[in-house]
Parts: structure tokens; sequence; C-alpha cells
């Protein structure tokens, strides 16, 4: 509901990439006959394949939105072809899968670019934490009053609203591919509004035949963000019954957990539990042990998924390479007082004030209060009212001192001013449990952000917008040999092609889709940092999605050739396959 209402109102590393080759001269190819001829040749590259096997030299050759030819180096040299890339001294690999994207703005209202995600060799953005902009029905348009957003909305209404709106946005041109889970947000909503409370028997089995459309839609299964209202209001079982409605289509139950803190284990455990009575996978976004009093559960939440994992469920994690997250600056206000979406009405009653004041500094069981253990960890971000910008990205202590009001206070008169929709930078993770996580099999990646572009970028974000996967090969691969270079670009790629059901993408493979990275392993750095966030990342310098180059000497080539990318259950009801 959120986005819905924001949418619609390593040494040996550098040694072995330095190494200076001797090379003999090689005879010149016999030109490809016609029929052979490719529209990308991509030649003389050190190709990581995503499937975990050691690197070699090859080249590649693209027909089409297909990979039909990995022939020995040189070989494909004097081939026919509209275009070469020489990968000399590059790495060759598929292209990133975000598994965790929040590009919603780019891609339904902005220019579809998303620029500041292909620069990091992301090729295929998967959406759906929490809520979804589709599919909608009257419970969801009465909660939306600007008219223009609501006039967007009505496009995704209708037995396969999920559908539409997947096609709606490649429709309009996206430079990356695009796939989503359904939030399970939306499909509370969906059957309930924004009231607290169970489902009545009706409720549920219209949130449950709602999983099953958007399944049959394309949907990669159902996403939930449950430290959010109204996702907050879900029980156990509603999350349950969810997994089962999608059980039969090949879903994945992914969620952010209720708790990240004083509760991760319990909530690992809750994570654990509906897959198992849902009868799908499990998978868990943005791993973290989040305040310091916490740091020491990771080995402990590690364990707890090992442990399933060796009793025969499918559970598995994602991560992103920051010790910092993000989210809504509202979220550290209990989640009562969002029901029926009178937030802000809420805020604005002195009587209720008084109360949430009170909860904003205290433990309420089975809440998370982001702002509780640290309020000077808490980076407020994302003004808009001229009058409040001399506090963006500044600590809510440090604003509450300028402003002579307690930190509360600020807090909730910042949100009534902004309308709640003021982000948050949250400063309350270990660098060594993302060392640690990072080295585990089932380890996967996601940004947790959406596309910005330097040149039209307001206000300030976290740099995941725009260095997470660098700083993978940079930080961790190059630098501080965390994990090897082929074990990260599988992390990277085929990891989540595998998690999600997604047969023709992830590998440098021939006949799969020509979704392509050209990267200097010794180069490729994140610039973005928290204080100055808005830099493009370096060292990528050709991105081809879909056998289209959308990234050319490291610069935006405009091309918008994203399509689709659907679940298992689709059923190819709208476009084909």
């Amino acid at each position: 509901m959120r986005k819905l209402a924001a949418l619609l109102p390593l040494a040996w590393f550098v040694a072995a990439c330095s190494v200076t080759v001797i090379r003999r001269a090689a005879p010149a190819p016999t030109p490809a006959p016609a029929d052979t001829a490719y529209d990308l040749v991509i030649t003389n590259g050190r190709i990581v394949d995503g499937s975990g096997n050691a690197w070699f030299w090859g080249d590649v050759g693209v027909r089409g939105d297909r990979i039909v030819k990995i022939a020995p180096r040189y070989a494909l040299t004097a081939a026919v072809t509209k275009r070469q890339v020489d990968a000399r001294g590059q790495v060759v690999s598929p292209g990133f899968i975000d598994i965790q994207a929040q590009s919603y703005d780019d891609f339904m209202i902005g220019n579809g670019r998303a620029l500041s995600m292909v620069v990091q060799g992301i090729t295929t953005a998967i959406l759906g934490e929490g809520d979804t902009p589709a599919p909608v029905n009257d419970k969801l348009l009465s909660l939306v009053t600007d008219s223009t957003s609501r006039r967007l909305a009505q496009r995704f209404t209708g037995a396969h609203g999920f559908g539409q709106w997947l096609d709606f946005m490649v429709a309009r041109g996206a430079s990356e591919n695009i796939g989503s889970f359904v939030g399970s947000g939306t499909v509370r909503g969906y059957a309930k509004g924004a009231e607290m409370g169970a489902f009545t028997a009706a409720q549920r089995d219209s949130s449950m035949a709602m999983v099953r459309r958007a399944m049959q839609d394309g949907a990669f299964g159902v996403a939930s963000a449950l430290m959010y209202p109204p996702d907050n209001y879900n029980t156990t079982e509603d999350l349950i019954n969810s997994a089962k409605a999608m059980a039969p289509f090949g879903g994945v139950y992914i969620t952010h957990m209720r708790n990240e803190g004083d509760h991760l284990l319990e909530s690992v455990d809750e994570a654990i539990r509906i897959g198992r009575e849902g009868g799908v996978p499990t998978e868990i976004y943005h791993l973290k042990a989040s305040g310091l009093r916490n740091w020491d559960k990771m080995p402990a939440a590690i364990a707890r998924i090992d442990a399933a994992r060796a009793a025969g469920q499918d559970v598995q994690a994602d991560m992103y390479l920051y010790i910092a997250g993000a989210n809504g600056f509202a979220s550290c206000i209990a989640p009562q007082y969002a029901a029926d979406g009178k937030l802000l009405e809420n805020l604005r009653n002195p009587k209720i004030r008084e109360q949430v004041k009170i909860d904003l500094q205290r433990e309420i069981p089975g809440f998370e209060n982001s702002c509780l253990e640290a309020p000077q960890n808490v980076m407020v971000v994302g003004f808009t009212k001229p009058e409040f910008k001399q506090y963006e990205g500044k600590r809510i202590t440090e604003i509450a001192a300028a402003m002579g009001k307690h930190w509360t206070d600020a807090l909730i008169d910042l949100n009534i001013a902004e309308e709640a929709k003021l982000g948050e930078i949250l400063f309350r993770m270990s660098e060594d449990n993302v060392k640690l996580q990072l080295k585990q099999p089932w380890m996967k990646f996601g940004t947790d952000a959406g596309a910005n572009d330097p040149a039209t970028a307001v206000g300030m974000t976290h740099p995941r917008a725009y260095g997470n996967f660098p700083r993978l090969f940079g930080k961790y691969v190059r630098e501080e040999q965390v994990l090897s270079l082929e074990d990260a670009v599988r992390k990277a790629t085929s990891a989540v092609a595998t998690r999600l059901s997604i047969g023709d993408r992830g590998l440098i493979k021939e006949g799969m889709k020509a979704d392509i990275v050209v990267f200097d392993p010794a180069t490729i750095a994140d610039k973005a940092t928290f204080e100055k966030p808005h830099q493009l990342s370096v060292g990528v310098n050709a991105v081809i999605v879909n056998g289209v180059e959308v990234i050319r000497d490291g610069a935006h080539t405009g091309a918008k050739p994203g399509q689709v990318v659907r679940g298992p259950g689709w059923t190819g009801w709208m476009t084909p396959k």
C-alpha cells in the first residue's frame, strides 16, 4: 500500500586480471556465411558464465535477442556482424538480476531508462515487496484520492489487472526486463481495504482467489513487508493461506520479515513456518541483524536456515551490501495509527499525538520501532518543502535540536508537514555480518531501491540505488576477497533465475536470452556515499538487454528493449511467451 499510495497519489583476482598474455598470431577465420551472421559479437572476453564454473576465454555471438554462439577466443573476430564489442581484459557475464527492485516511479511515470541500475549491470528488475500497484479493485481505489493516480490505477482493474500492469510498464519502454511478485499488502487491501483485524471467511477466499489470478498473470509468488501497515496486520495464518493459493503455480514466498532486531530469530522461524505449511519455497529479503545488541544473532539465523535446508525445506535469502538500511520515516510510528488510512489524521489529533509520542519511546509487542534504540542513527531524507531543505541528510536528533523540540515531536511534525512521504536511512548493521552473509551458498542480491538519475535527482537517497552490484565486485571480490569472482557472478545471476524459475536468463549459454554485462574487474566500483549518493558507479562498460546495447562505453544509449519476465504459473493469456 505504500507504493500504491505513492504511485497512485580480491589480490589474486587483480593479478589474474592484469597478467600480460603473449598471443601467437591466429589464422584469420573464414567469414561466416550470411545465414550465420550476427547482430552483435563480443570478442576476446574473460567469460564468467554464471554457473559458478571457472572463467574461460571466449567470444559470444548474438542474433536477435538470443545468445546463439559461444566460441573459443578470436573465433568470431572476423564474423559478419552489425556490431562488435572488444572485451579485451574485461569480464563478460550474464546480466545481473535484482531480486528486490523498487523502480516503480521510473517504470510507471518516469522515462524507463533506469539509469543508476543499468549502469550497475542490472538487466532485470524484480518488483513486488509488500505491495504492488496491481491488481486494483474498488477497495483499493477508494484509498486513492489524487485524480491522476486514480486514472492510472483504473488501468489495472479486472480479473487480469496484475498482468496488465506488467505489460503496461514494458509497453511504455524500459531499459530493464521487468517482473514482479504480488505484494501481500495488496492482497490484504484487495480483500479488506486498510482495516485491521482478521479476515472473514469471504475475505480470505477473495484474497486467495486474487493470488491465484496474479500467479496466472505471471507473478513469481507473494512478497510481504511485515514491518509496515497494512501488511503488518496479516497474521501468520493469512500468509500461509496465500502460500497455499500460489503453491500449485510454483510460487515463492518472499518476505521482509516482521522483525530484524530483537525478534530476528522468531521472525526467521515464522518465515520458515509459512513456507513449510504453505508448501512453497521461502526467501528472506535483505537478511540482516539490526541493532548493535542483535549483531551476534546472525550466526543463529544462518543456522536456522541451514537446519531447515538440511531437513529438506527450500529456504534461502538475499541481501544488499551496506551497513545501513532505509525505509519510510513514518515506519517508526506504530502500525495501528495508520489503520483505515488515517495516519495523518491521527497525528493531527492532540490526544492521539501524545500516545504516539509515548509509543515511539517504548517497545510494542509485534512491532519493530527502528527509531527506538538510537534515534541519532536515523538520517532523514526526501524533504520537498523549502523550509525543511536545510535538514536533508541530517539525523533526527540534529533536526530536533535545530527545531528546539524533542525528537518525537520533530518526527511527528515532519511527517505531518511532508504528508508521511519522507524517507529514513538507518545505520544499524555490522560489516562483519555482511561478510559472513556473503559467504553463504544460498545468498543472492537486491538493491531494495528505485532507479535514479544524477541529472534530475532531488534530495538524498540510499547509495545502494547506484552502487550495490559494483560494490560487490569492487569491494568484496577484488579488494577484500570475501568471495570469488565466479561465485559472486553466480549469486547475482543464475541463482536468482533458478530461484524464480526464469529458464532463459542468468547464464552465458547458447539459446539463452542475450542479457550480458561487460565490466572491467580492475576498476568496477561504487562511487555513491551516504553523504553524496547521486554518483553513478564505474567500470561497467557495456550492458546488453535482449541483444540490444543499453550501455555502450559506460554511457546509456537510450535504448529500452526490456521485456516482461513471468513466473512459472503464467498461463500465457495476454501475449506470446
